[in-house]
């Protein structure tokens, strides 16, 4: 008899370095598509800030002390790493896991799931900083930041992108196909973009409604992005990193767990 979910969340994941085979190989696999991938992903991040940014920052004008512009690009970062992530962890990992056959193929070789599960999230982590990456350069050239400690951005996203993979993670152990993936952005990530200060600052939100967000992850990133893009202080910014670790630990418990359960029978 298979063991339940909530024996495999007693247990844990077994962690181990063979993770880095799993992201090696997806990122042979990238490689391959690697300027098709790149367009797609950058594209529509540098049209919402120019559009956005030049077209509604006319009649905005200023928000909390900067213009619109500025305001939006440390969102916009933020964001690009969250959908990046979010759509690696899902759609590739879904199709490796059940169309191609790919993570069946990797537990023949001397590997476990939670190898395999943290190795699909690193990457997704990995195409968040590539994409974020792209952007923040984006910003720069267009003289949107406000010196080289905007540099600082990139681990942060980094270890968002292991959050914001992580839960996807979790959807895609349970997910019976792909349309199952619209729960998750019409439910999580849309209300997460609009709620987080990508767009406007959380200050302009009902109070209920604000403190809503600072349970979201997005919104922790983006309190530690937009600072240090900006060039303004950062508050409390121990607790925004433990907010996003914390994502970032337990999504990947949890999507393990629930891994195991779908593989291990």
């Amino acid at each position: 008899m298979s063991a339940s979910v909530a024996d495999h969340l007693k247990t844990g994941p077994q962690l181990s370095g063979r993770f880095i085979a799993v992201w090696l190989r997806n990122l042979r696999v990238w490689r391959k598509l690697m300027l098709p991938s790149l367009l797609g992903n950058f594209g529509e991040p540098v049209l919402y800030l120019l559009a956005l940014g030049y077209g509604l920052g006319q009649f905005v004008g200023e928000v909390e002390s900067m213009p619109y512009m500025v305001f939006l690009a440390s969102g916009i970062v933020c964001s690009a790493a969250m959908t990046g992530a979010t759509f690696e962890a899902l759609y590739s990992a879904y199709t490796r896991l059940t169309q191609q056959q790919t993570w069946a193929a990797m537990l023949a070789a001397p590997m476990n799931v939670d190898d395999v599960v943290l190795g699909e999230i690193a990457w997704a982590a990995t195409k968040a900083l590539i994409n974020a990456s792209a952007i923040v350069l984006v910003a720069a050239v267009l003289g949107l930041v406000a010196g080289p400690e905007a540099l600082l951005v990139l681990p942060v996203i980094l270890l968002a992108g292991f959050s914001f993979a992580g839960i996807a993670m979790i959807v895609t152990a349970i997910s019976p196909s792909y349309d199952f993936f619209l729960y998750y952005f019409t439910l999580v990530m849309t209300p997460m973009l609009l709620l987080s200060g990508v767009f406007f600052p959380l200050s302009g939100l009902p109070d209920a409604v604000g403190i809503g967000a600072q349970f979201l992850p997005l919104a922790h990133v983006v309190m530690l992005v937009r600072p240090l893009m900006t060039g303004t202080p950062v508050d409390a910014p121990v607790l925004h990193l433990a907010v996003i670790l914390g994502y970032a630990v337990g999504s990947y418990w949890i999507s393990a767990a629930l891994a195991r359960r779908r593989l291990i029978r």
